[in-house]
Protein backbone atom coordinates (compact mmCIF):
# COMPACT_ATOMS: atom_id res chain seq x y z
CA UNK A 1 0.00 0.00 0.00
CA UNK A 2 2.86 2.05 0.43
CA UNK A 3 4.81 1.85 -2.57
CA UNK A 4 1.61 2.38 -4.52
CA UNK A 5 1.21 6.15 -2.67
CA UNK A 6 5.21 6.69 -3.32
CA UNK A 7 4.49 6.31 -7.02
CA UNK A 8 1.02 8.29 -6.93
CA UNK A 9 3.26 11.05 -5.21
CA UNK A 10 5.84 10.94 -7.54
CA UNK A 11 3.63 11.25 -10.60
CA UNK A 12 1.75 14.10 -9.13
CA UNK A 13 5.03 15.72 -8.90
CA UNK A 14 6.02 14.92 -12.44
CA UNK A 15 2.79 16.11 -13.17
CA UNK A 16 2.72 19.73 -11.37
CA UNK A 17 6.77 20.25 -12.48
CA UNK A 18 5.71 20.27 -16.09
CA UNK A 19 2.04 21.32 -15.99
CA UNK A 20 2.67 24.64 -18.66
CA UNK A 21 4.53 22.48 -21.05
CA UNK A 22 1.55 20.15 -20.74
CA UNK A 23 -1.22 22.73 -21.52
CA UNK A 24 0.57 24.08 -24.34
CA UNK A 25 1.18 20.25 -25.98
CA UNK A 26 -2.83 20.42 -25.83
CA UNK A 27 -3.20 24.05 -27.00
CA UNK A 28 -4.26 26.01 -24.04
CA UNK A 29 -2.80 29.78 -24.15
CA UNK A 30 -2.58 31.67 -21.59
CA UNK A 31 -4.60 34.46 -22.50
CA UNK A 32 -2.82 38.08 -23.17
CA UNK A 33 -3.80 41.26 -21.80
CA UNK A 34 -3.43 44.18 -24.08
CA UNK A 35 -2.64 47.43 -22.02
CA UNK A 36 -3.26 50.61 -24.06
CA UNK A 37 -0.75 53.16 -23.42
CA UNK A 38 -1.40 57.18 -23.44
CA UNK A 39 0.20 58.57 -26.17
CA UNK A 40 -0.02 62.29 -24.37
CA UNK A 41 0.90 60.89 -20.64
CA UNK A 42 4.23 59.19 -22.32
CA UNK A 43 5.46 62.06 -25.05
CA UNK A 44 4.34 59.14 -27.88
CA UNK A 45 3.89 59.46 -31.60
CA UNK A 46 0.79 56.82 -32.98
CA UNK A 47 0.02 56.04 -36.28
CA UNK A 48 0.79 59.57 -38.62
CA UNK A 49 -0.24 62.08 -36.25
CA UNK A 50 3.19 64.02 -36.61
CA UNK A 51 1.91 67.21 -34.52
CA UNK A 52 4.62 66.17 -32.09
CA UNK A 53 7.82 66.34 -34.17
CA UNK A 54 5.92 69.78 -35.79
CA UNK A 55 6.86 71.55 -31.97
CA UNK A 56 10.05 71.44 -33.07
CA UNK A 57 10.06 74.12 -35.68
CA UNK A 58 13.96 72.90 -36.32
CA UNK A 59 13.26 69.15 -36.80
CA UNK A 60 12.95 69.35 -40.53
CA UNK A 61 14.97 72.33 -41.82
CA UNK A 62 15.25 71.57 -45.22
CA UNK A 63 18.86 73.33 -45.58
CA UNK A 64 20.37 71.57 -42.57
CA UNK A 65 19.29 68.21 -44.59
CA UNK A 66 19.67 69.05 -48.40
CA UNK A 67 22.16 66.99 -50.32
CA UNK A 68 25.29 68.48 -51.68
CA UNK A 69 25.70 65.80 -54.57
CA UNK A 70 25.23 67.78 -57.79
CA UNK A 71 24.44 65.03 -60.88
CA UNK A 72 26.55 65.91 -63.97
CA UNK A 73 25.04 65.17 -67.31
CA UNK A 74 27.20 64.92 -70.54
CA UNK A 75 30.12 62.56 -72.73
CA UNK A 76 32.58 61.75 -70.41
CA UNK A 77 35.94 62.16 -72.17
CA UNK A 78 39.78 61.96 -70.89
CA UNK A 79 43.19 63.04 -71.71
CA UNK A 80 45.90 60.89 -73.48
CA UNK A 81 49.38 62.73 -74.46
CA UNK A 82 52.42 61.70 -75.88
CA UNK A 83 55.46 63.67 -76.80
CA UNK A 84 58.08 63.34 -79.52
CA UNK A 85 61.33 65.66 -78.92
CA UNK A 86 59.91 68.95 -78.13
CA UNK A 87 56.45 68.63 -80.07
CA UNK A 88 53.54 67.89 -77.70
CA UNK A 89 50.40 65.62 -78.62
CA UNK A 90 47.30 65.95 -76.73
CA UNK A 91 44.09 63.41 -77.14
CA UNK A 92 40.47 64.05 -76.31
CA UNK A 93 39.27 60.08 -75.87
CA UNK A 94 35.76 59.21 -75.03
CA UNK A 95 34.50 55.93 -73.11
CA UNK A 96 34.42 54.23 -76.01
CA UNK A 97 38.31 54.58 -76.36
CA UNK A 98 37.67 56.67 -80.04
CA UNK A 99 38.57 60.25 -80.37
CA UNK A 100 36.36 62.77 -78.90
CA UNK A 101 35.11 64.57 -82.36
CA UNK A 102 33.12 67.77 -82.88
CA UNK A 103 33.78 70.03 -80.18
CA UNK A 104 36.60 72.47 -79.74
CA UNK A 105 38.27 71.13 -76.66
CA UNK A 106 40.92 73.96 -75.05
CA UNK A 107 43.75 72.68 -73.61
CA UNK A 108 45.30 74.88 -70.90
CA UNK A 109 49.29 74.06 -70.55
CA UNK A 110 50.60 75.40 -67.28
CA UNK A 111 53.19 78.28 -67.72
CA UNK A 112 52.41 78.47 -71.60
CA UNK A 113 48.59 79.19 -72.68
CA UNK A 114 45.59 77.80 -73.86
CA UNK A 115 45.30 75.60 -76.85
CA UNK A 116 42.62 75.10 -78.87
CA UNK A 117 41.40 72.09 -80.99
CA UNK A 118 40.01 74.60 -84.20
CA UNK A 119 39.12 71.65 -86.76
CA UNK A 120 37.64 69.65 -84.16
CA UNK A 121 39.54 66.34 -84.75
CA UNK A 122 40.04 65.65 -80.78
CA UNK A 123 43.46 65.96 -81.78
CA UNK A 124 45.48 69.43 -80.29
CA UNK A 125 49.54 69.88 -81.38
CA UNK A 126 51.66 72.04 -79.01
CA UNK A 127 54.88 72.20 -80.82
CA UNK A 128 58.75 73.72 -80.05
CA UNK A 129 58.26 73.43 -75.81
CA UNK A 130 61.24 73.82 -73.83
CA UNK A 131 62.56 70.71 -72.11
CA UNK A 132 61.03 70.16 -68.65
CA UNK A 133 58.06 69.07 -67.02
CA UNK A 134 54.13 70.02 -68.17
CA UNK A 135 51.37 70.16 -66.73
CA UNK A 136 47.82 69.75 -68.72
CA UNK A 137 44.58 70.26 -68.15
CA UNK A 138 41.19 70.54 -70.39
CA UNK A 139 38.83 73.27 -69.83
CA UNK A 140 35.37 72.92 -68.77
CA UNK A 141 33.24 72.45 -72.10
CA UNK A 142 29.01 72.16 -72.76
CA UNK A 143 28.33 68.50 -73.30
CA UNK A 144 31.13 67.11 -72.04
CA UNK A 145 32.61 65.65 -68.15
CA UNK A 146 36.13 66.87 -68.62
CA UNK A 147 38.88 65.19 -66.06
CA UNK A 148 38.74 67.91 -63.44
CA UNK A 149 42.63 66.69 -62.12
CA UNK A 150 46.20 68.19 -64.19
CA UNK A 151 47.93 65.02 -66.01
CA UNK A 152 51.83 66.15 -66.51
CA UNK A 153 53.91 65.23 -69.20
CA UNK A 154 57.70 65.46 -69.70
CA UNK A 155 59.38 66.79 -72.65
CA UNK A 156 62.29 66.12 -73.32
CA UNK A 157 64.75 67.93 -75.86
CA UNK A 158 66.60 64.78 -77.55
CA UNK A 159 64.67 63.59 -80.31
CA UNK A 160 63.96 59.83 -79.89
CA UNK A 161 63.06 57.55 -82.61
CA UNK A 162 60.70 54.64 -80.72
CA UNK A 163 57.66 53.46 -82.23
CA UNK A 164 53.92 55.58 -79.92
CA UNK A 165 52.52 53.41 -78.48
CA UNK A 166 48.82 55.49 -78.80
CA UNK A 167 49.10 55.62 -82.42
CA UNK A 168 46.06 53.10 -82.69
CA UNK A 169 43.84 56.22 -82.22
CA UNK A 170 45.26 58.52 -85.05
CA UNK A 171 44.68 55.34 -87.94
CA UNK A 172 41.70 56.00 -90.15
CA UNK A 173 40.12 53.70 -92.71
CA UNK A 174 39.75 54.69 -96.48
CA UNK A 175 36.00 55.21 -96.07
CA UNK A 176 36.84 57.80 -93.61
CA UNK A 177 38.95 60.21 -95.84
CA UNK A 178 38.57 61.79 -99.28
CA UNK A 179 40.90 59.16 -101.43
CA UNK A 180 40.37 61.03 -104.83
CA UNK A 181 42.51 64.00 -102.54
CA UNK A 182 44.53 62.15 -100.20
CA UNK A 183 45.91 58.95 -101.83
CA UNK A 184 47.70 60.27 -104.77
CA UNK A 185 50.90 59.17 -104.99
CA UNK A 186 52.46 60.02 -108.25
CA UNK A 187 55.19 57.81 -109.69
CA UNK A 188 57.75 60.01 -110.81
CA UNK A 189 59.01 56.75 -112.70
CA UNK A 190 56.25 57.13 -115.55
CA UNK A 191 58.01 60.21 -116.48
CA UNK A 192 61.18 59.26 -116.53
CA UNK A 193 60.36 56.04 -118.43
CA UNK A 194 62.25 55.06 -121.99
CA UNK A 195 59.97 52.63 -123.31
CA UNK A 196 62.28 49.90 -123.63
CA UNK A 197 61.09 48.44 -120.16
CA UNK A 198 60.21 44.84 -120.28
CA UNK A 199 56.47 44.12 -118.51
CA UNK A 200 56.63 40.71 -118.26
CA UNK A 201 56.93 38.29 -114.95
CA UNK A 202 59.58 36.32 -116.16
CA UNK A 203 62.15 38.76 -117.88
CA UNK A 204 64.76 38.66 -115.42
CA UNK A 205 64.31 35.47 -114.84
CA UNK A 206 67.98 34.48 -113.05
CA UNK A 207 68.82 38.11 -111.95
CA UNK A 208 67.22 37.52 -108.54
CA UNK A 209 64.06 36.53 -107.29
CA UNK A 210 60.47 38.47 -108.83
CA UNK A 211 58.53 39.58 -106.58
CA UNK A 212 55.45 42.11 -107.09
CA UNK A 213 53.89 44.85 -105.13
CA UNK A 214 50.29 45.74 -104.29
CA UNK A 215 47.61 48.00 -102.78
CA UNK A 216 44.12 48.43 -102.51
CA UNK A 217 44.42 50.10 -106.09
CA UNK A 218 44.46 46.21 -107.28
CA UNK A 219 41.69 45.06 -106.04
CA UNK A 220 41.09 41.53 -104.67
CA UNK A 221 43.70 39.13 -105.35
CA UNK A 222 44.04 35.52 -105.70
CA UNK A 223 47.25 34.61 -103.89
CA UNK A 224 47.21 30.89 -104.77
CA UNK A 225 47.17 31.92 -108.59
CA UNK A 226 49.99 34.70 -107.98
CA UNK A 227 52.10 32.24 -106.39
CA UNK A 228 51.55 29.49 -108.80
CA UNK A 229 52.31 32.25 -111.15
CA UNK A 230 55.82 32.36 -109.82
CA UNK A 231 55.72 35.47 -108.16
CA UNK A 232 58.45 34.81 -105.05
CA UNK A 233 57.87 37.91 -103.15
CA UNK A 234 55.88 40.64 -102.04
CA UNK A 235 55.64 44.07 -100.82
CA UNK A 236 52.16 45.16 -99.46
CA UNK A 237 51.14 48.74 -98.93
CA UNK A 238 50.29 49.32 -95.06
CA UNK A 239 48.85 52.72 -95.63
CA UNK A 240 49.54 56.35 -96.46
CA UNK A 241 49.36 59.72 -95.11
CA UNK A 242 46.93 61.97 -96.66
CA UNK A 243 48.34 63.90 -99.49
CA UNK A 244 46.00 66.98 -98.73
CA UNK A 245 44.39 66.11 -94.87
CA UNK A 246 47.69 64.72 -93.51
CA UNK A 247 45.37 61.56 -91.96
CA UNK A 248 46.66 58.36 -91.41
CA UNK A 249 45.10 56.11 -93.35
CA UNK A 250 45.03 52.00 -93.57
CA UNK A 251 45.14 50.54 -96.72
CA UNK A 252 41.65 49.38 -97.26
CA UNK A 253 43.12 45.67 -98.28
CA UNK A 254 45.97 45.41 -95.88
CA UNK A 255 45.58 42.44 -94.44
CA UNK A 256 43.40 40.52 -96.90
CA UNK A 257 46.82 41.05 -98.93
CA UNK A 258 49.22 40.26 -95.84
CA UNK A 259 46.97 37.17 -94.86
CA UNK A 260 46.65 35.82 -98.22
CA UNK A 261 49.85 36.31 -99.45
CA UNK A 262 50.91 34.31 -95.93
CA UNK A 263 48.81 31.62 -96.80
CA UNK A 264 50.06 31.09 -100.03
CA UNK A 265 53.54 30.65 -98.96
CA UNK A 266 54.97 33.83 -100.14
CA UNK A 267 57.46 35.76 -98.61
CA UNK A 268 55.74 39.52 -97.23
CA UNK A 269 57.40 43.17 -96.96
CA UNK A 270 55.77 46.43 -96.33
CA UNK A 271 55.75 50.12 -98.06
CA UNK A 272 53.66 53.37 -96.54
CA UNK A 273 53.43 56.43 -98.80
CA UNK A 274 54.76 58.67 -96.64
CA UNK A 275 53.72 62.88 -97.13
CA UNK A 276 55.55 63.33 -93.53
CA UNK A 277 56.83 66.87 -93.46
CA UNK A 278 58.77 66.97 -90.77
CA UNK A 279 60.33 64.01 -88.21
CA UNK A 280 57.71 63.74 -85.68
CA UNK A 281 55.19 62.78 -88.36
CA UNK A 282 57.52 60.56 -90.11
CA UNK A 283 57.78 58.62 -86.69
CA UNK A 284 54.59 58.57 -86.22
CA UNK A 285 54.09 56.68 -89.95
CA UNK A 286 56.90 54.50 -88.95
CA UNK A 287 54.47 53.47 -85.21
CA UNK A 288 51.57 53.16 -87.75
CA UNK A 289 53.42 50.42 -89.27
CA UNK A 290 54.53 48.35 -86.62
CA UNK A 291 51.25 48.57 -84.92
CA UNK A 292 49.55 47.31 -88.13
CA UNK A 293 52.14 44.58 -88.37
CA UNK A 294 52.47 43.53 -84.85
CA UNK A 295 50.33 40.24 -85.86
CA UNK A 296 52.66 39.39 -88.88
CA UNK A 297 56.17 38.32 -89.51
CA UNK A 298 57.74 40.08 -91.86
CA UNK A 299 60.20 38.39 -94.27
CA UNK A 300 61.28 41.30 -96.07
CA UNK A 301 61.95 45.39 -94.86
CA UNK A 302 59.62 47.95 -93.92
CA UNK A 303 59.69 50.83 -96.67
CA UNK A 304 59.05 54.38 -96.43
CA UNK A 305 57.88 55.23 -100.22
CA UNK A 306 59.44 58.64 -101.00
CA UNK A 307 58.20 60.36 -104.02
CA UNK A 308 55.37 62.92 -105.24
CA UNK A 309 51.80 63.14 -105.00
CA UNK A 310 51.53 65.14 -108.00
CA UNK A 311 52.91 68.56 -107.36
CA UNK A 312 50.31 69.16 -104.75
CA UNK A 313 50.89 67.18 -101.92
CA UNK A 314 51.58 68.36 -98.41
CA UNK A 315 55.42 67.24 -98.52
CA UNK A 316 56.00 67.71 -102.15
CA UNK A 317 58.02 70.96 -101.72
CA UNK A 318 60.64 69.64 -99.05
CA UNK A 319 64.08 70.57 -99.37
CA UNK A 320 66.70 67.77 -99.66
CA UNK A 321 67.97 68.21 -95.89
CA UNK A 322 64.19 67.99 -94.79
CA UNK A 323 63.01 65.14 -96.63
CA UNK A 324 66.18 62.94 -95.87
CA UNK A 325 65.88 63.74 -92.30
CA UNK A 326 62.04 62.70 -92.61
CA UNK A 327 63.17 59.36 -94.36
CA UNK A 328 66.02 58.15 -91.82
CA UNK A 329 63.45 59.31 -88.65
CA UNK A 330 60.99 56.62 -90.34
CA UNK A 331 63.92 54.12 -91.26
CA UNK A 332 65.51 54.70 -87.50
CA UNK A 333 61.95 54.20 -85.67
CA UNK A 334 61.41 50.87 -87.70
CA UNK A 335 64.51 49.40 -87.29
CA UNK A 336 64.69 50.07 -83.31
CA UNK A 337 61.55 48.24 -83.34
CA UNK A 338 63.70 45.24 -84.61
CA UNK A 339 62.68 45.22 -88.38
CA UNK A 340 64.51 45.93 -91.41
CA UNK A 341 64.02 49.67 -92.91
CA UNK A 342 64.09 50.55 -97.02
CA UNK A 343 63.94 53.27 -99.19
CA UNK A 344 61.71 53.07 -102.50
CA UNK A 345 62.42 55.93 -104.87
CA UNK A 346 63.11 57.08 -108.39
CA UNK A 347 66.15 57.73 -109.95
CA UNK A 348 65.35 61.45 -110.21
CA UNK A 349 63.95 61.26 -106.48
CA UNK A 350 67.45 59.37 -105.04
CA UNK A 351 69.71 61.62 -107.31
CA UNK A 352 67.70 65.21 -106.24
CA UNK A 353 65.61 64.68 -103.61
CA UNK A 354 67.58 62.67 -101.06
CA UNK A 355 70.95 62.22 -99.80
CA UNK A 356 71.65 59.01 -100.89
CA UNK A 357 74.69 59.00 -99.28
CA UNK A 358 73.47 59.32 -95.72
CA UNK A 359 71.42 56.54 -96.23
CA UNK A 360 73.19 53.73 -96.95
CA UNK A 361 72.58 51.87 -93.97
CA UNK A 362 69.08 51.06 -94.97
CA UNK A 363 68.13 48.74 -97.90
CA UNK A 364 66.93 50.33 -101.22
CA UNK A 365 64.75 49.83 -103.78
CA UNK A 366 65.14 51.81 -106.89
CA UNK A 367 62.09 52.73 -109.27
CA UNK A 368 63.09 52.61 -113.41
CA UNK A 369 61.48 51.45 -116.07
CA UNK A 370 63.91 50.77 -118.38
CA UNK A 371 65.20 47.72 -120.02
CA UNK A 372 68.20 47.88 -118.16
CA UNK A 373 69.05 50.49 -114.81
CA UNK A 374 71.76 53.19 -114.58
CA UNK A 375 71.42 54.07 -111.73
CA UNK A 376 74.97 54.62 -110.50
CA UNK A 377 74.00 54.51 -106.33
CA UNK A 378 73.83 51.41 -104.32
CA UNK A 379 70.04 49.35 -104.53
CA UNK A 380 69.06 45.94 -103.89
CA UNK A 381 65.25 45.67 -105.05
CA UNK A 382 64.47 47.10 -108.19
CA UNK A 383 60.99 47.73 -109.48
CA UNK A 384 61.31 47.34 -113.86
CA UNK A 385 57.47 48.32 -114.20
CA UNK A 386 54.21 49.24 -113.57
CA UNK A 387 52.59 47.33 -116.08
CA UNK A 388 53.29 44.17 -115.48
CA UNK A 389 50.58 40.83 -115.58
CA UNK A 390 50.61 38.37 -113.56
CA UNK A 391 47.62 35.58 -113.04
CA UNK A 392 45.12 36.10 -109.82
CA UNK A 393 45.59 39.95 -110.46
CA UNK A 394 42.99 41.72 -112.72
CA UNK A 395 44.71 45.47 -112.76
CA UNK A 396 48.12 45.95 -114.27
CA UNK A 397 51.02 45.26 -111.50
CA UNK A 398 54.56 46.59 -110.51
CA UNK A 399 57.06 43.91 -110.95
CA UNK A 400 60.37 43.78 -108.98
CA UNK A 401 63.79 42.24 -108.78
CA UNK A 402 65.06 41.22 -105.70
CA UNK A 403 69.02 40.65 -105.74
CA UNK A 404 70.13 37.66 -104.54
Amino acid sequence: MFGVLTVIGILVLVLAANWDTIKRRLGHRQPVTTVEADPAAEGGQVGDDLSGFMKDETFFDEGQYQSEISVESGIKVNVMMDSVGQDLRIMVIDALGNLATGAEFIAEVEGMGAYTDEDKDGIIYVNGLREGDYFVKLASIDGYIVPQTKTMIKISKTLEYKALSDIAYLVLTEDQVNTELDDTASNSALTEADGSEHTETDAYTGAGKIGIDVSSHNGEIDWEAVKNAGVEFAIVRCGYRGSTSGSLVLDSCFKDNMRGAMKAGIPVGVYFFSQATNETEAIEEASMVIEECKLYMLDLPVFIDSESAGGKGRADKLNVDTRTAVTKAFCETITNSGYEAGIYASKNWWNNKLDAESLTLYHSWLAQYVEEPDYEGYYDYWQYTSKGTVDGIETKVDLNIKYR
